[in-house]
């Protein structure tokens, strides 16, 4: 996908929805999006001042979008959409940049399904059945529960990791 493909999935798509999760790249390269429209206003708005009255529509249009992408990348982490008000809090502010750097929670969290799961394909990890003995049978690895062997007969090599 190219950046006007991740632009228009936030505003076409997800304008004011809240809720779910945000893939990084679609949050920057949303935040990406925003700050090219935002220098090729700036320029012509110095040609010709209707330009700056454009950008600031523009700003207005895009600021529930950036706000709603920015609350589902935070759901990505795992965390609330009210820590999103630490971008109000100087140094503290610092944290939110982090959260929004770091790749979001593998598998389903609280807030929805992994946005990745698809790309990740059937093949990741987190998408299937896991059993850390490698084994399609539930044993007891100290031993079964049944009666045991007869003294006349060798015990049986049990592994419980084979």
């Amino acid at each position: 996908m190219e950046i006007k493909d991740w632009f228009l999935k936030v505003v076409r798509d997800n304008y004011a929805n809240f809720n779910g999760r945000a893939r990084r790249k679609e949050y920057w390269m949303f935040f990406l999006a925003n700050v090219l429209i935002g220098v090729v206003f700036g320029i012509l708005g110095q040609i010709a001042s209707v330009f700056s009255y454009i950008s600031y529509l523009i700003s207005l249009a895009l600021l529930i979008p950036g706000i709603a992408v920015a609350v589902r990348r935070l759901h990505d982490t795992n965390k609330s959409g009210w820590f999103l008000l630490l971008a109000l809090i100087p140094l503290v502010n610092l944290y939110l940049i982090y959260l929004m750097v770091i790749e979001g929670d593998k598998g389903p969290n609280q807030y929805g399904p992994d946005p990745k799961a698809e790309e990740n394909g059937a093949n990741h990890p987190f998408n299937q059945a896991q059993d850390p003995f490698g084994s399609s049978q539930s044993r007891d690895p100290f031993g079964s529960s049944q009666a045991p062997d007869s003294p006349s007969t060798p015990p049986a090599d049990r592994d419980p990791f084979a």
